[in-house]
């Protein structure tokens, strides 16, 4: 299950816009008393496609796509060195396969700032500091072992490589800057993918706001290379408890198309390079999540391992084509748009398949 980890600051208003996301209706307050476990919720990924799937066949049953959002305890500074909740803290983080960085921008006397200030890019570098200092760590007890056998001529080949790599790594961390924007090769990544690196995890930049600032802007945040979501995230989190012609209504006053859930969801999707295929049929139409870039074949493996195992053909059209030929298959044979294709096929964002395969 992939999951996003939301991070930030304390009273940062991380659990606002987890409840914003998740519709989940968590306490927001401070998390007290040392508590360290984190809310958790599974969200449906918006998709008109897939709910127009779901009108045109009725099936028995409906399974969109899922991300899971976990709302982590405030990173406190000097967490890395066993500040606030510290390491069972960073270990939450270690498990989320994106990152989305809560920055508080409001500005609310009854919730004082744990720097006394308001200022996001301090705020931000606060918690990257952090995230970088634990994978100093990571680096450090893994590069003393390795050294240990260096000095003793005991290193394999691969072994060699892995210290020459994770001396460049740390020394990139070291000049504060986060893994992923360092140049790893595709086996590289893999290499390192035991480590859990929090620096090397997508990650997404939350501007927390309130419905005063709409017009404010925040230049000193652009060079960070990040992908920005604007939420109002108190406003946000009520006007779901609206109905949909009021929340439209107060959605205009906001200048934002879309409610925040659908925003971020659909922006945590992307850094994590989803993409959704359907299934579809009178039993059952169901979205699956697949990385991009990913074959017919794997989408056969994330289906059922029995069908990519006795893997022959993907049938194949896109959603697009498939509602231009009237939502018929059959139409969408006659005009050639819908194909057989093999196991090295790239899938594309919005194909409709069946796999065929014989076990």
């Amino acid at each position: 299950m992939l999951k996003c980890g939301i991070v930030g600051l304390p009273l940062s208003g991380k659990t606002t816009i987890f409840n914003v996301i998740t519709r989940a209706g968590a306490e927001v307050k401070p998390y007290a008393g040392g508590k360290t476990e984190p809310n958790r919720a599974l969200v449906n990924v918006p998709d008109s496609r897939f709910d127009k799937l779901v009108e045109i066949f009725a099936p028995k049953s409906e399974k969109p796509a899922d991300v899971e959002f976990v709302d982590l305890a405030g990173l406190s500074r000097d967490a890395g060195k066993g500040a606030g909740l510290g390491n069972s803290f960073l270990s939450f983080v270690s498990e989320s396969d994106a990152l989305l960085h809560v920055v508080r921008v409001f500005k609310n006397d009854s919730v004082p700032h744990p720097e006394n200030s308001i200022d996001p890019l301090r705020d931000w570098k606060i918690v990257e500091a952090e995230l970088i200092y634990r994978d100093l760590g990571v680096i450090s007890n893994r590069l003393s072992r390795l050294e240990e056998k260096f000095a003793k001529k005991k290193l394999t080949q691969a072994e060699n490589s892995e210290l020459d790599l994770l001396r460049e790594l740390q020394e990139f961390l070291l000049n504060e800057k986060p893994l992923r924007e360092f140049a790893l090769t595709d086996e590289q990544k893999r290499a390192l993918s035991g480590f859990a690196f929090l620096t090397l995890k997508p990650e997404l930049l939350i501007l927390n706001l309130d419905d005063t600032q709409t017009d404010e802007k925040f230049p000193e945040l652009d060079d960070l290379g990040l992908e920005i979501v604007r939420v109002y995230g108190a406003t946000e989190m009520e006007l779901e408890q609206l109905d949909a012609s009021d929340r439209e209504e107060f959605m205009k006053d906001l200048r934002i198309s879309e409610p925040g859930r659908d925003r971020l969801i659909h922006e945590a999707y992307k850094i994590l390079g989803l993409i959704s295929f359907f299934t579809s049929g009178s039993d059952e139409v169901r979205a699956w999540t697949l990385h991009e870039g990913a074959t017919a074949v794997d989408a056969a493996g994330t289906i059922h391992s029995d069908l990519a195992r006795g893997f022959i053909r993907a049938q194949v059209v896109s959603f697009d084509d498939f509602m231009s030929n009237n939502a018929s298959m059959s139409a969408c044979r006659d005009k050639g748009v819908l194909r057989l294709e093999g196991k090295e096929y790239i899938v594309k964002d919005g194909d409709m398949i069946e796999i065929r395969f014989n076990v």
